[in-house]
């Protein structure tokens, strides 16, 4: 099988008669042949997850689908708590101190209503940041539009189950299927026949400087201590669970201000409400890059790269291109154009010391905190990846959605030199016609 490494295609391992590629066992990941990335089943799948979105006119393609998945594929379905919560699919609601607008509403789905009280008793649900579905989900359905798929990237900090994203939102760049005749199409995907498109991510850490001080102190401390009490210590301090999960030293990351967070689209640094420019340092495995002076800076995903990224100036990557994008944000320099670097290498993002503000740091849209000085920003690859089910294929899937989604490319078209010829060898002849009747005239 054809495989590529993270910088380019590489079928072969060695270079002339005595040039080759040395081993490396720290490689960060490989990506398949794009080609090759099908999707398998080693089980049946059994426990599904539905995700919609906020909107009455998800309703009904929701208590279909989540009625299909129960009655006919005999499926455990999960929702979000959120969803039993929804005053339209709730029979005890007040309606007379609802808006009259609401109570028409209400009165419109109730058949959609009863339908799903039959089915509530049997689905299962979670609540986001209190829950954790990590190995409990064999399959992902959304239905809405991109920011559902985000949301779905977003509950998953770790390994994401398969995902197949309906379009029922205002973009759906990122939602390839359409609800017409979700039972095949489920089914299709239920039975392997789906190919896939894996989504990387990014993984994000803040470091704090007065947790490294912290954190400086608390090991100069330990170094006192006997051995058993130093190693004892180290587990609680990086991660108190350590003895118990058999965690390596390295996996120790997780104390105050060193969690990660796994991000689908972008990681965006931008100067907040402050009428200063941002002056931030990038370094590339810990080599000095530049310094972007202006409203911010865009770290994105090739799947990021046809949002924030492409309304900044960015190119549009294809997703299974193993890129991490830098995009700055209105630089103050004419010359400072976007630049793709190789995934699997970790940008250190921070303020410069001489910067006049702080700034502020986001992911997909989420967690907004402020960077101060002499904190930074670790961005790199993450190996777990979005594994998005195609509705035809990785190809036909992204080009569909540039013209779609983006209407890439459209505009009038040039007319070719064969119309032009005719056009004018017909206005050559009504001039000589013109022209001899003239002359009769004339006569």
């Amino acid at each position: 099988m054809r495989t590529r490494s993270l910088n380019a295609p590489s079928p072969f391992q060695q270079f002339g008669p005595c040039g080759r590629i040395m081993k490396n066992s720290a490689m960060v990941m490989q990506i398949q042949d794009p080609a090759s990335q099908r999707l398998t089943w080693y089980k049946p799948p059994l426990t599904v997850l539905v995700i919609k979105k906020k909107d009455s006119q998800v309703l009904l393609p929701f208590v279909q689908l989540v009625e299909w998945l129960v009655q006919e594929k005999n499926m455990v379905v999960w929702v979000e708590s959120a969803v039993l919560e929804d005053k339209l699919l709730r029979d005890d609601v007040r309606l007379e101190e609802e808006s009259a607008k609401f109570r028409l509403v209400h009165e419109y789905y109730t058949g959609v209503r009863s339908r799903f009280l039959a089915l509530r008793e049997k689905l299962v649900t979670f609540k986001d940041g209190r829950d954790d579905l990590t190995d409990r989900i064999d399959f992902i359905v959304c239905l809405g539009g991109d920011g559902t798929l985000l949301y779905a990237s977003q509950l998953f900090q770790q390994s994401v189950p398969p995902v197949m994203a309906f379009y029922l939102g205002s973009l759906g760049f990122l939602t390839p299927f359409q609800c017409d005749n979700f039972q095949e199409q489920v089914t299709n995907v239920l039975e392997g026949h789906a190919a896939l498109t894996l989504r990387s991510r990014l993984r994000c850490s803040i470091h704090r400087k007065g947790e490294r001080r912290r954190e400086s102190l608390q090991q100069s401390s330990n170094l006192l201590k006997p051995f058993s009490q130093r190693q004892s210590h180290y587990g609680e301090l990086g991660n108190p669970k350590a003895s118990n999960n058999n965690c390596s030293p390295s996996s120790a990351q997780a104390a105050p201000g060193y969690s990660s967070i796994l991000v689908l689209n972008e990681v965006v640094i931008n100067r907040g409400p402050s009428p200063y420019l941002s002056n931030i340092d990038i370094f590339l495995d810990g080599k000095y890059i530049t310094s972007v002076q202006g409203d911010g800076l865009i770290v994105s995903t090739p799947t990021g790269s046809t949002a924030y990224a492409a309304a900044a100036g960015a190119s549009m990557i294809h997703p299974s291109v193993p890129a991490i994008l830098v995009t700055p944000i209105c630089p103050h320099s004419l010359s400072f154009r976007p630049i793709v670097v190789p995934a699997g290498v970790e940008l250190k993002i921070s303020i410069s010391p001489d910067s006049r503000n702080t700034s502020r740091v986001s992911f997909d849209g989420r967690n907004d905190q402020e960077l101060n000085h002499g904190d930074f920003l670790r961005v790199t690859t993450s190996i777990y990846p979005v594994p998005s089910i195609c509705a035809q294929d990785q190809i036909s899937d992204w080009f569909d959605s540039l013209a779609e989604g983006l209407h890439w490319n459209v505009r009038k078209r040039q007319k070719c030199l064969d119309e032009l010829s005719d056009l004018t060898a017909s206005g050559s002849e009504d001039t000589l016609d013109e022209f001899e009747n003239l002359k009769i005239h004339d006569a």
